[in-house]
């Protein structure tokens, strides 16, 4: 996979992501509680993805046992955490907002990886996310201070959702080095049904499951805001440095924001607006010209070839 295509996976999967909070609010309007919601995300993940790979070839279900602290890292810790502290966001602030403090991620992956794996602070990372958290703080009101500004808890939640999602990136390239994408994607949804199901009270809302659209918005949070985007994302992760991918993800809160405004009739505020397009611009500051780049690229897909082998 070229570098290119890498990044429009990873973009592509971002913008499903940002549909999410579609499912997330009718489910919360029938009764779900945001742990619930995790757990129908990730165990319905599980079972579509696990179909899936039964068609492709049993190598894919193939792990070694010590292998396991990588989905525990990539399932539990990420995921379970990732998940819970969006969704509680979505419910304490808005989509729109909520998505948006997703994205302090970059700079949460941008360290890690500099720490970890070596990754370069390039210039443009370091203007990408300086653009970003500037983006953030317009959206969550601290700059300029407004009557609309979000609870502590709300951005502690949403802060939170960043650290955990950006915690999937260095679990996923660790757990890359060994296993095919698709591996990864599906042992990262077990290891986290296992951990949050039993504990969901899932089974208190039963009668939910008798109704149509219940199993509609389920579906929905499995299929196409789950399982595809996170194939999308983690098979571009396999051929792109952490720190940009996360970056480009951003393209998220953007359909979030989007989709928020035009069916749910959330209002944002001219500041608001101006945050998301900071965010936007990010994306397009992050993008190496060909010239600069163009030995980076072989590399990168050798190196990541080389890994998928192994």
């Amino acid at each position: 996979m070229s570098q290119k295509s890498a990044l429009f996976s990873i973009g592509s999967g971002a913008a499903l992501w940002g549909i999410i909070g579609f499912f997330v609010t009718y489910l919360y309007n029938i009764g779900f509680t945001p742990a619930q919601v995790v757990s129908l995300r990730v165990l319905s993940a599980s079972l579509l993805l696990g179909g899936y790979l039964l068609s492709k070839g049993r190598r894919y279900f193939k792990i070694k046992a010590g292998d396991s602290r990588y989905f525990i890292g990539t399932g539990i810790i990420s995921i379970v955490l990732f998940n819970w502290c969006l969704f509680s966001a979505i419910e304490e602030t808005s989509i729109s907002v909520a998505s948006i403090l997703l994205y302090t991620a970059p700079a949460f992956v941008t360290i890690l990886s500099r720490v970890i794996f070596k990754e370069s602070l390039t210039m443009r990372k370091v203007s990408a996310l300086m653009i970003t958290f500037t983006g953030c703080a317009l959206v969550v009101g601290i700059i300029p201070h407004s009557d609309q500004s979000i609870s502590m808890y709300g951005l502690l939640l949403g802060l939170g959702s960043g650290l955990f999602y950006a915690l999937y990136s260095i679990f996923g390239k660790f757990a890359l080095q060994h296993y095919d994408s698709l591996t990864v994607t599906f042992y990262t949804f077990v290891f986290a049904s296992i951990a949050v199901v039993p504990v969901s009270g899932l089974w208190n809302e039963l009668p939910s499951f008798l109704s149509v659209s219940t199993w509609i918005y389920v579906l929905g949070l499995g299929l196409i805001s789950t399982m595809l985007p996170f194939i999308l994302y983690t098979k571009g992760l396999s051929f792109v440095e952490s720190s940009k991918a996360s970056i480009i993800a951003t393209i998220e809160p953007v359909v979030a924001t989007l989709m928020g405004f035009l069916v749910f009739q959330e209002q944002l505020t001219f500041w608001q607006y101006a945050g998301v397009g900071l965010v936007i611009t990010a994306v397009i500051v992050v993008q190496e010209s060909k010239k600069n780049s163009s030995g980076i690229h072989r590399e990168t897909e050798k190196s990541a070839a080389n890994q998928l082998q192994g």
